[in-house]
Order: C-alpha cells, then sequence, then structure tokens
C-alpha cells in the first residue's frame, strides 16, 4: 500500500509541476486558465486519494469545495473570453462597412 501512494503522490505531483510551469510559461490567457483548471483537478484528484488511502471521509467537504471552484472559474472566464470574442467579432464587422 505505502508503494502504491507513493506512485501516485509522484504522479499528481509531476502534473502539478507541469501545470505551474504551463500556468508560468503560458503565452495567452486561455493556456494559463487551462493550466489553471488542470492544476485545481489534481489538487482535488490528491485530496481524493488521501481520503481513499487514509480512509478519512472529513476530506470530502473539502474536495467537493475545489471541485466547485475549479468548475465555477473555468465557467466565469470561458464567459468572459467569450464576450471579448464576441465584442471583437461586432467591432471587426462594423469596420468592414
Amino acid at each position: 500500500m505505502i508503494v502504491v501512494a507513493a506512485i501516485a503522490h509522484a504522479l499528481l505531483g509531476g502534473g502539478a509541476l507541469l501545470a505551474l510551469v504551463r500556468l508560468a510559461r503560458g503565452p495567452s490567457l486561455l493556456d494559463r486558465v487551462v493550466a489553471t483548471d488542470t492544476l485545481l483537478v489534481i489538487i482535488s484528484a490528491s485530496l481524493a486519494v488521501h481520503a481513499a488511502l487514509s480512509r478519512d471521509a472529513t476530506v470530502v467537504p473539502v474536495l467537493v469545495v475545489v471541485s466547485l471552484l475549479a468548475f465555477v472559474g473555468s465557467v466565469s472566464i470561458a464567459r468572459y473570453v467569450g464576450g471579448m470574442l464576441l465584442q471583437s467579432a461586432a467591432e471587426d464587422r462594423e469596420a468592414r462597412r
């Protein structure tokens, strides 16, 4: 069981490290948004692994809050970027006239 826990935490840590690199180096806003969402998913997964391996159910409310935070953040950024794209398209159409 210790080997499984070590492998799971190593893989999650590696994924978190790669997500942080993408967050720091991402050339666009959408790259950073995807990296942040990925990082929150990895945090949720690590909390789930911890809860499963330690058989501790007190982590589950924290897991739900982190998951909801990731979902609401992703939807908010997607709506913001979508609004920017629609506004840009409308300005392009007006400039062509």
